[in-house]
């Protein structure tokens, strides 16, 4: 990079997102930190500043339209134009689809697919005036089908296509859409399904891990290093691809 840019992850004050930003701080990016709520950004920001990277926290419901465009704005006016985007904003509803409610499933779909869609729309300005940017959006093996997640797996899936639909638009400016389908990642989400299941995180990641080719879950870090490659400059030939980060081939 010869010059700083600038990058947005939203669902960033914990887990993946976490992750993702400090990573790409790490990179040389300054990095808007975005999450629903702007005070939960602090811990995230105050880390990227104190190992001398430059950070934002911004508060967006990115399911919001006209909140989207003023997060987009005040990121491109505080930190500069933003040139990669990482839509990670996610939340679960699962149930199975008999006790599944018409909010669990819109609320769903707001956050994971109108989320992704609004922060693009409104990033991609800033991109395509720069003649390059890069779009990592975060699907899931969920995304092959997974029971009680109806809604989730919908949304997943729905972002692969997305995705590749944005690097067949963008190509020509200079951007790439890619996106990441983690498998099984230690996550304060997964340990909120342990303790609806009745078992402790430990073994639940202990249960996870045996099924796992590699032996192990996944690490929101795992998610981040590959995050890292596809918004680089190596990068700039691999577009419209869905990575399964799952330790093996397979959900």
């Amino acid at each position: 990079m010869t010059d700083p840019r600038t990058a947005i992850v939203t669902g960033a004050a914990r887990g993946i997102g976490a992750a993702v930003a400090k990573r790409l701080a790490t990179d040389g990016f300054a990095v808007a930190v975005l999450d629903l709520d702007e005070t939960a950004c602090a811990a995230v920001v105050s880390q990227i500043e104190d190992a001398g990277g430059r950070a934002l926290g911004v508060g967006v419901d990115v399911s919001d339209e006209a909140g989207c465009e003023a997060a987009v704005a005040r990121v491109a006016a505080e930190l500069g134009a933003p040139t990669v985007l990482v839509n990670n904003a996610g939340i679960i509803r699962d149930n199975m689809l008999f006790k599944m409610s018409v909010d669990d499933w819109d609320a769903v779909m707001g956050v994971h697919l109108r989320g992704s869609f609004l922060m693009s729309r409104a990033a991609q300005k800033h991109m395509t005036e720069a003649g390059w940017g890069r779009i990592v959006n975060l699907s899931s093996t969920s995304a092959l089908g997974n029971r009680g997640q109806a809604n989730y797996s919908a949304a997943k899936a729905g972002l692969q296509g997305f995705t590749k639909t944005l690097a067949i638009e963008l190509g020509r400016f200079g951007v790439t859409a890619n996106a990441i389908a983690p498998g099984f990642i230690a996550t304060d989400m997964t340990k909120a399904t342990a303790e609806r299941r009745g078992i402790t995180f430990e073994q639940f990641l202990e249960d996870e891990a045996k099924e796992i080719p590699v032996g192990r879950v996944g690490q929101p870090e795992d998610i981040a290093a590959t995050a890292s490659f596809l918004v680089s400059e190596e990068a700039g030939f691999v577009s419209g691809q869905v990575i399964y980060v799952a330790g093996g081939p397979k959900a």
